[in-house]
This record gives C-alpha cells, sequence and structure tokens, in this order.
C-alpha cells in the first residue's frame, strides 16, 4: 500500500537498483546515507528544512518515501528530479552497452553489473571537498575523516534515535578555523584547502552554477583548477560525479589503474597510450567506462 508520502517514480530500462545499493553499500561508513534490508535513507536539507527519505524498490518502480518533514507539489516534484539524478536514471545507456558488447575484454559487464547506474553526488562543493579528503589516503580513513567533518559541522535530523546528517554548507566551512579541521585529522595543507574552496563557493566565485554555464568540458575543467586543492584529478572526479560529464576520467586513479590492469588492458602503469585508446573507443561514455571499471574490482579501491 501507498501512503500519501510516498511517490512511485518509473523504473527506466537497463536500471538496477541492487547494483546501485551495492555500489552506496560497499562496507565504508558513509555518514551520508545509510542502507538497511536493501532501502536507502538520506537527509536532504530544502529551503532550510530537514527532510528523511527512504528509497526502495516497488515493482516497476522506485518508491520514495517522506519518513520525517513536510514539502507540497513542488517539493515534490524537486524530490523526484533529485532521485532521477542522483542514481542517473534518466540516461538511456544502450549505447554504452553497445560498446561494451563489442569489446570482449568487457562484454560480460553488460550482464555481470546489468543496470548499474553512475552514481552522482549533486552538490558540486560536496564533490570537491570529498575528493580533497581523499587526496593521497586510503578510503577507510578518507570515510573517517568525512564522518568527522560532517558530525562536527553538518546538519542532522533524528529518527528513532538514529541521527542522518547533510554535507556542511560552504559558508560554515569557510568560516572554521585550520586548527578545527586539523583536530579531526586534517592535514593543514588539506585544511587549508579545503576552507579556500569553502570560501570561493561562499562568496559565488565558484559554483555549480558557474560551471555548468561555461561552454566545454576544458573550460570547465580550467576554471576548477585555478583553485588551490583542485588538481586534474579532483576536476576530472567532480565534473564526472556532479556534472556527469562523459570525458571526466580521473587519471591516475589507483583503482581504475588496478581495473585495466585486471583486464589485461594495461601491463605498466604508464602506459597512457594503451589507456588513451580504450577510452576513445567509448566517446561520450568514458565516465561510465571508469564507473563500470570500478565496480569489476574484488579490493576496496574505488572511489
Amino acid at each position: 500500500m501507498i501512503n500519501s508520502n510516498s511517490i512511485l517514480v518509473p523504473i527506466p530500462a537497463l536500471f538496477s537498483f541492487q547494483e546501485c545499493v551495492w555500489f552506496l553499500n560497499r562496507n565504508y561508513d558513509d555518514c551520508l546515507h545509510e542502507i538497511r534490508e536493501g532501502d536507502v535513507y538520506k537527509a536532504l536539507e530544502v529551503n532550510g528544512q530537514m527532510l528523511l527519505i527512504r528509497i526502495s524498490e516497488n515493482g516497476a518502480f522506485l518508491e520514495i518515501e517522506l519518513l520525517e518533514g513536510d514539502i507540497d507539489e513542488e517539493g515534490k516534484a524537486n524530490l523526484v528530479a533529485y532521485v532521477r539524478e542522483w542514481f542517473d536514471m534518466d540516461n538511456p545507456i544502450q549505447p554504452f552497452y553497445d560498446l561494451l558488447q563489442s569489446d570482449g575484454r568487457l562484454a560480460y559487464m553488460t550482464e555481470s553489473y546489468k543496470g548499474l547506474r553512475l552514481i552522482g553526488i549533486s552538490n558540486l562543493f560536496e564533490a570537491i571537498c570529498w575528493s580533497i579528503i581523499g587526496q593521497q589516503i586510503n578510503l577507510s580513513f578518507a570515510y573517517k575523516v568525512k564522518r568527522a567533518l560532517v558530525e562536527k559541522f553538518g546538519n542532522k535530523i533524528t529518527r528513532g534515535g538514529q541521527s542522518y546528517y547533510v554535507f556542511p554548507e560552504p559558508g560554515l566551512l569557510a568560516e572554521v578555523s585550520k586548527e578545527e579541521l586539523k583536530a579531526i585529522q586534517f592535514s593543514s595543507q588539506k585544511a587549508d584547502y579545503m576552507i579556500g574552496i569553502a570560501r570561493a563557493f561562499a562568496s559565488g566565485t565558484l559554483s555549480k552554477e558557474l560551471i555548468v554555464s561555461l561552454p566545454d568540458f576544458e573550460a570547465r575543467k580550467k576554471a576548477l583548477t585555478v583553485h588551490k586543492g583542485i588538481g586534474v584529478w579532483t576536476a576530472n572526479y567532480a565534473l564526472m560525479k556532479s556534472l556527469r560529464e562523459p570525458q571526466g576520467i580521473p587519471y591516475g586513479d589507483i583503482g581504475l589503474l588496478n581495473a585495466l590492469a585486471n583486464h589485461n588492458i594495461i601491463q605498466d602503469r604508464k602506459e597512457l597510450g594503451k589507456i588513451d585508446a580504450l577510452f576513445s573507443q567509448y566517446a561520450g561514455w568514458e565516465s561510465y567506462l571508469v564507473f563500470y571499471l570500478w565496480r569489476s574490482l574484488t579490493v576496496r579501491d574505488s572511489a
């Protein structure tokens, strides 16, 4: 039975909620969503109000249930749009599958990972901060630092004795001290980067809208990399996850390199020509290929 706080979203072709939940539930301690019994619980802040939603599969639909908070019809439409973007539901991925099918090394992915979508990070500020946190440390420690940041500075909503958090706002992080970030295990350099990026977002000199308005991928990447703390890897990752840029390939990512080696596409991490040759065969779907290669890993080194 569907209650008045539930919204049904039709599931598109080549979409697997189970595969998407797999990505969100890789045994890391992610503080921005909770997976229980195959359902996704997530807090959102909309127009200053905290909401808690549960996303589950209901036949041929995703069911979005509002557990805490109130929204009007426009709010419901925005909520649906958020979920569709998060799970990349409006992107028909059959052309990507056609490319995989023509590649003997990777064709198995169309069945083994059938319906996996590129799970995004809608908030560009969050995507950049996450990239900065993860620079030169392992993922387990990165998630620990992220949790410390979010629990100290992020807003929360509580239900059944459990707290659900949203990522801190740029304006708040723009005002924190370097010492406060170092106290939660940020390096001195990363603390500087984080505060600088927060100030850029808070002042409006950097925003998702500004980046989207630029004419092409190279212009967007350049606009990001002028900021301290945003190198090419971070810019590519953020553009891949937040703007769904197909060309957002995080070159040098250890997980990506391991996956390429596992598929005998490269034997040495310096074989850039072979990497470029592979991605040239997937023009328009490069970031999806990265995501599926991450999915293929049997060790915990994908972001």
